[in-house]
């Protein structure tokens, strides 16, 4: 497939193309086609943007329809009646089911955006400059979202000094025996820590960039007590792992915490459509008019299919049922494989449907099986510190059998690595059944 036009006039910083290297033409659901008519499985989902599949027929016919009309497409933060819809949508689908009081601030269509105006808020209200954010945490990769953001291959394209941020360890980040939260509690207690006084912590529920590390309700809860007895802000990253990544519209509901400040973005549209959002409890609302602006803080189409998005799977419990039984499937193939090839060092760690299949970090196996993987029909990211983490990010509403497809195309590529490696199988098993 020839990619001379993107090798000669793209800059380098392109990526995925550099692990993805054909020419994609079309997609429906779970499927990518090439230029070549070739098919390929999606576990990738736009890095956690097409949650509800690509050309979702639900959404396309509502982008139809009001194209049709012609409806307003840009309307920077003016009064629309697609605007109009979705609010009344979120109040009706999320907060009143949940007895919850917020202010939408929209901001411009990235993630980082909304991590943007999170932390400038966040300063305002309390009046401090330090923010603490948590080992291998990911916001964005402008300036005050790349500050919080701990990856070291972003951070080292910053060109200036990343600053007003304190790390502290993730849950899990000094081993199973060690509570990084009585740490962090610790430095906020002793005045003479060196920790200068945060306004906020942010915090992702599951770490997808960086290795699909998982936070238990109690370090969330232990995290939201702290930030109530020393004032700070609680702000819960939610762009990747929310809009029903996890299996609940928010990741963090199941822990029964309460977070200030929620950033939104990825699969907020549902389309595929660039769409960001802070919610904020109302009593922190001081912006001045104007002081967080963006020429495309008003992307009408994408809340004609964020609304539907939300009245289609969000209006009952039965779409977060069928997420928590794919997930049930996904894991249990996953640690099937763990246990198939015990010298192998393989673990499993997710929640929903982001699951990570752990490799050692010293070797390249993840970054090989999801290679192999590629040539075989599916596609399929890595991430973690040393991209040691294969990521399974399938649509939620992948079909079953794409779902067993695209988990047979993992374990036959690891079993092909691992062999290549040396590593045979203690009982390997395809879909369940021995080969």
């Amino acid at each position: 497939m020839d990619l001379k036009i993107f090798d000669r006039m793209e800059s380098e910083v392109r990526g995925y193309i550099r692990s993805f290297p054909v020419i994609f033409k079309q997609a429906r659901g779970s499927i990518l086609i090439d230029e070549d008519d070739k098919q390929y499985i999606d576990f990738f989902s736009g890095a956690g943007t097409l949650n509800y599949g690509h050309n979702n027929p639900v959404f396309k016919a509502k982008v139809i329809e009001y194209l049709d009309t012609d409806g307003l497409i840009h309307g920077l933060d003016m009064a629309t009646t697609a605007k109009k819809n979705f609010l009344e949508t979120v109040d009706r689908v999320l907060f009143k089911p949940r007895g919850w009081n917020y202010t939408l601030q929209f901001t411009g269509p990235t993630g980082t955006n909304a991590v943007e105006a999170a932390l400038k808020l966040a300063r305002q209200v309390k009046g401090r400059q330090n923010v603490i954010s948590f080992t291998h945490g990911f916001h964005g990769v402008s300036g005050g979202s790349l500050a919080v953001t701990a990856n070291s291959k972003f951070r080292n394209a910053a060109g200036v000094s990343l600053a007003n941020t304190t790390f502290m360890p993730f849950d899990g980040y000094m081993g199973p025996d060690i509570n990084t939260m009585a740490y962090l509690e610790r430095m906020l207690d002793d005045p003479s820590s060196g920790l200068d006084h945060p306004a906020a912590v942010i915090v992702e529920t599951v770490q997808g960039e960086g290795g699909v590390n998982v936070a238990t309700w109690r370090w969330l809860k232990e995290l939201e007590k702290l930030c109530r007895r020393h004032d700070m802000l609680l702000i819960v990253d939610d762009i990747q792992v929310g809009c029903g990544r996890t299996g609940n519209f928010f990741s963090f509901e199941s822990a029964g915490i309460q977070p200030d400040i929620i950033t939104l973005s990825k699969s907020l549209s549902g389309f595929g459509l660039p769409m960001s959002l802070v919610l904020m409890k109302p009593e922190l609302d001081i912006w001045k008019p104007g002081a967080h602006s963006g020429t495309f803080r008003g992307n009408n189409l994408a809340f004609v299919t964020a609304a539907q998005a939300l009245d289609t799977y969000w209006s009952d419990g039965a779409f977060s049922e069928e997420i928590q039984r794919k997930e049930g499937l996904v894991r249990d193939w996953l640690e099937n494989l763990v246990h198939s090839y015990p010298m192998a060092g393989l673990s499993v760690r997710g929640r929903g449907l982001i699951q990570g299949l752990i490799t050692s970090a010293d070797d390249d196996v993840a970054a090989q099986v999801a290679k192999k993987a590629f040539g075989y029909g599916l596609v399929i990211e890595t991430s973690g510190a040393h991209d040691e983490v294969l990521k399974v990010l399938p649509a939620l509403t992948i079909e079953d059998d794409l779902l067993s497809r695209g988990l047979e195309i993992i374990e036959r590529s690891v079993a092909e690595v691992l062999a290549e490696k040396g590593v045979s199988a203690h009982v390997l098993k395809f879909g369940g059944r021995a080969r």
